[in-house]
């Protein structure tokens, strides 16, 4: 099992910065890649960013790429998600995920909320 625990969220005005981060515990070992999604309210959740974690390759969706930084620190166990140049539409609760073994583990969220 991995347990994730997410920290940073908050309220932030457009065009402002906010960094979270994702702490992970237990059977943290053969980790493939973490990143993050997002669910606004009334939508599906969608896919942010991963880092892969024996490389540190990164991948972000269209819409923040340019804006947000995914990054981790190993002996941490902990990856970080730098949001800056937010928008009103990036509002959502952000949830942290793991891939280990073929199993995605998930975080409790956290919430963004950015006013225009």
């Amino acid at each position: 099992q991995v347990q994730l625990v997410e920290s940073g969220g908050g309220l932030v005005q457009a065009g402002g910065s906010l960094r979270l981060a994702c702490a992970a515990s237990g059977r943290t070992f053969s980790t493939y890649a973490m990143g993050w999604f997002r669910q606004a309210p009334g939508k599906e959740r969608e896919f942010v960013a991963t880092i892969r974690w024996s490389d540190g390759s990164t991948y972000y969706s269209d819409s923040v790429r340019g804006r947000f930084t995914i990054s981790r620190d190993n002996a941490k166990n902990t990856v970080y998600l730098q949001m800056n140049s937010l928008k009103p539409e990036d509002a959502a609760v952000y949830y942290c995920n793991a891939d280990r073994a073929g199993t995605r583990y998930w975080g409790q969220g956290t919430q963004v909320t950015v006013s225009s």
